[in-house]
């Protein structure tokens, strides 16, 4: 499992999700603290290319050995990309989190709900 990190270049959710951002798509994924507590993940139920997530509410689940837990959207958009790696190799998402590990790409409907996010360090003192 990798060490705790928080990237300075991503935009994240209260609720452990970050957002990449770049142009009008955006990767999606878990946190390290997320990650970090749900122990290891065996199983990603992704959602199909072309659905539409919302912003706030849940677009997937995550089974760890410890719990099944949904993954709420940072950002509301159509998916345009899964990690197909995640299928077979679920634990990318303890193992690499930020970057092998991340969920989907999301084409944004509303840009404008990024300025809605948390910057890194306002994340990192929610966590306290």
């Amino acid at each position: 499992m990798a060490d705790a990190s928080y990237p300075e270049d991503l935009k994240y959710h209260p609720e452990h999700d970050w957002a990449r951002i770049d142009g009008d798509v955006a990767t999606f994924g878990i946190t390290w603290f997320a990650q970090d507590a749900l122990g290891e993940v065996v199983f990603f139920d992704a959602p199909e290319v072309g659905a539409t997530v919302t912003k706030d509410e849940s677009y997937a689940e995550v089974e760890s050995v410890k719990a099944v837990s949904d993954v709420i959207a940072p950002l509301s958009g159509e998916v345009v990309e899964v990690n197909p790696a995640l299928e077979d190799s679920p634990e990318s998402i303890n193992e690499s989190s930020y970057e092998d590990g991340w969920m989907v790409k999301v084409r944004l409907s509303d840009p404008s709900q990024v300025d809605q996010l948390l910057d890194q360090a306002a994340y990192v003192a929610s966590l306290d």
